[in-house]
């Protein structure tokens, strides 16, 4: 149904030379095939207009329609939705593009106002925020002085390498060999 409609919006408009592109995953889906050729058709130049049947077929999101289009209008292609009415070839499909981009950024702006809210409310309720620290830091020390190397001490307690690295920041570099340097300085004063 929708092909055929395409069609002869096409042939209405004299556009003779069609190639469909399609995928049978959803719209939310980024990884499609038929999208991944269209995208990189339109920077290769080898079209000039994409035409769609609704602008849900092609885009996940207000935002994603709004980056895609800003993309295509950098390369010279133009969109065209048939049965939302835009038709990005004339003056007020522009209009109508730059509309939907001014509230795409208007509803990003209201998440990002209530998403700093929030954290600010949960900061002064004395909530702590972000991930929670494991304190390994005494068994992370005690790995490295048994010779174990950060990696290994990594994969053996299953921490990240930040964690490691954080532990062992003022820690000596070998702390064998800092060991074995500060007990001869011992015996030295001792043998005084």
């Amino acid at each position: 149904m929708q092909k055929e409609e395409l069609k002869a919006y096409c042939k209405s408009r004299g556009w003779d030379d069609l190639y469909f592109y399609e995928d049978i995953a959803s719209a939310t889906n980024s990884k499609r095939s038929g999208l991944k050729e269209l995208r990189s058709d339109a920077g290769g130049r080898k079209i000039d207009v994409i035409l769609i049947w609704k602008l849900d077929r092609l885009f996940r999101s207000l935002k994603d329609l709004v980056v895609t289009l800003t993309e295509l209008e950098e390369i010279g292609v133009v969109l065209v939705s048939l049965r939302d009415q835009i038709d990005m070839t004339t003056s007020s499909g522009r209009l109508m593009v730059h509309l939907l981009g001014a509230f795409a950024q208007f509803e990003a702006d209201l998440i990002r106002s209530r998403v700093k809210a929030g954290i600010e409310k949960a900061k002064r309720d004395g909530k702590t925020l972000g991930r929670p620290r494991l304190n390994k830091e005494q068994e992370i020390k005690t790995l490295r002085d048994k010779g174990y190397s950060y990696g290994q001490i990594q994969m053996k307690l299953k921490v990240s390498k930040g964690a490691v690295w954080r532990a062992l920041k003022n820690y000596p570099k070998n702390p064998s060999k800092s060991r074995s340097l500060s007990n001869q300085n011992q015996r030295v004063k001792n043998e005084n």
